[in-house]
């Protein structure tokens, strides 16, 4: 099946029912993802230089992306491609660094912005308890 031709994927997968083991997460995944972001499907789809109903695929689990599909929906959702890997189960997710990790890590953030994210953060994590 050539990514190419994601009709023909999709046909395919629709008369087998088959879905990728794992991938059913990668597409809620990215759904929410471009959801928060307040993007039509196919605003993402052109933003990652997929198609339309290839992306549609993605979402559904019934298609199995490549690591250069993955990371250019990374990019356009602004996500680290690691994340998507993980949920692909193409990476460890002790590979992927918590939230912590990240906003400590990121030079592009102050001292005061870490130390306000992160006090943002534990606040909703602890109200998750």
């Amino acid at each position: 099946m050539a990514a190419s031709d994601p009709d023909a994927a999709e046909a395919d997968d629709q008369r087998s029912g088959h879905t990728f083991p794992g991938f059913d997460q990668l597409g809620a995944f990215i759904r929410a993802q471009r959801e928060m972001m307040e993007l039509s499907q196919r605003q993402l789809a052109k933003m990652a230089q997929l198609s339309n109903p290839y992306l549609s695929q993605i979402e559904r689990g019934l298609h199995e992306p490549s690591v250069r599909v993955l990371k250019a929906i990374a990019e356009a959702l602004n996500v680290r491609a690691a994340t998507l890997l993980s949920y692909a189960g193409l990476m460890d997710r002790e590979d992927v660094p918590t939230v912590i990790e990240a906003v400590q890590a990121d030079p592009n953030l102050t001292d005061e912005q870490k130390i306000a994210l992160l006090g943002v953060y534990r606040s909703f994590d602890a109200g998750g308890d």
